[in-house]
């Protein structure tokens, strides 16, 4: 008798695992948890916010991305190197959770901060390009297939002098437009084709100038129609429409996009909405608000825009992270499986 055993009989952890959607909130101090998106309801703009993750008195929730339990996920450091993990490996936490130290599971160094995480939701065809924005101005894209075969010890993404450090990966097609912002209020946009594709180990080009003190904060795509989302360290923000920032050449010293003052602080993020998303503002102390894009003003490039959340004495925002609308969706069928139980 001869018994055949195929592929059929093989099961992968993974088939096990009940796909489903999660946000995945991650600290400056590089705890991390995973949790599901329907933690968070939509809000007012100018509220107090809820607590969103339990954090030390010197620790506050610093990135919040929302993916399935079956994406890979990459996560980028500070250092210029990659690392690779499935959603559903993530520990799951409650809301006022602290995680565990991503240390723990991922196999950075201890002088590494991760810096972005990217969603892979599908296999690369081939047209996908990674772009890297640093905080020093340069840029570089390089092709996601390049990214294949990571190692569990990281593999470089980017070459990066000493005063340097990786501050955005953008995922893209290789030829969209993008617009960078400064922590000074000028912001740069040009076309992603005019920096040439480059390999793994390169440190790539100049894409805005800086001045003396001056620093990236942020980076996206653009696209027409689409609007530049901007917010302060105090807390003030606006919408101004993209066609407001022409497209230039890379290595410029850019536009001014926000008015700076003593009141609204510096910037301190940048990034593009179609306004449909939600904004969650993200504080030093961990208080989250979650709001319509559309509920924020729009504004011209010179103006200080409003208030967006409301901040307690020595409290400033961190950092944002966006709700699209397929992700709010998902929350309304989520509610509503609950409400029929």
């Amino acid at each position: 008798t001869e018994l055949l055993v195929g592929e059929a009989l093989s099961i992968e952890d993974e088939d096990l695992i009940e796909e489903e959607e999660i946000a995945i909130t991650l600290s400056n101090n590089g705890y991390m948890k995973r949790m599901p998106i329907s933690e968070f309801r939509a809000q007012n703009r100018g509220g107090r916010g809820v607590r969103g993750m339990g954090t030390h008195a010197d620790d506050y929730v610093e990135t919040m991305i929302t993916c399935s339990t079956h994406d890979t996920l990459l996560f980028f450091t500070n250092t210029g190197k990659v690392y690779r993990a499935k959603g559903y490996e993530i520990p799951e936490y409650g809301r006022t959770a602290k995680g565990i130290p991503a240390i723990n599971f991922l196999n950075i160094k201890n002088d590494e901060k991760i810096q972005t995480v990217i969603n892979l939701e599908e296999k690369p065809n081939g047209d996908e390009e990674f772009f890297f924005v640093t905080k020093q101005g340069q840029v570089k894209r390089t092709s996601v297939a390049e990214f294949q075969n990571i190692r569990n010890s990281g593999i470089i993404a980017i070459n990066l002098s000493e005063d340097d450090e990786l501050v955005n990966v953008l995922l893209t097609d290789g030829q969209q437009d993008i617009i960078i912002g400064t922590h000074d209020g000028q912001a740069i946009s040009f076309a992603e084709n005019v920096v040439r594709s480059m390999g793994r180990n390169t440190s790539g080009v100049r894409g805005i100038r800086l001045r003396e003190g001056d620093y990236v904060v942020g980076a996206d795509t653009r696209s027409a129609g689409s609007k530049v989302f901007v917010i302060t360290e105090n807390g003030y923000g606006k919408l101004t429409p993209v066609e407001e920032y022409g497209l230039r050449n890379r290595g410029g010293y850019g536009v001014l996009t926000i008015n700076i003052t003593e009141r609204t602080g510096h910037l301190v993020g940048l990034t593009t909405v179609k306004g449909d998303e939600d904004v969650l503002v993200i504080t030093d102390s961990g208080i989250m608000i979650r709001f319509a894009a559309e509920d924020i003003s729009v504004n011209g490039r010179n103006a200080q825009g409003v208030r967006l959340i409301r901040l307690d004495d020595e409290d400033q925002v961190s950092t944002f992270s966006l709700i699209t609308s397929e992700e709010k969706e998902f929350e309304e069928a989520t509610e509503e499986k609950k409400n029929n139980k």
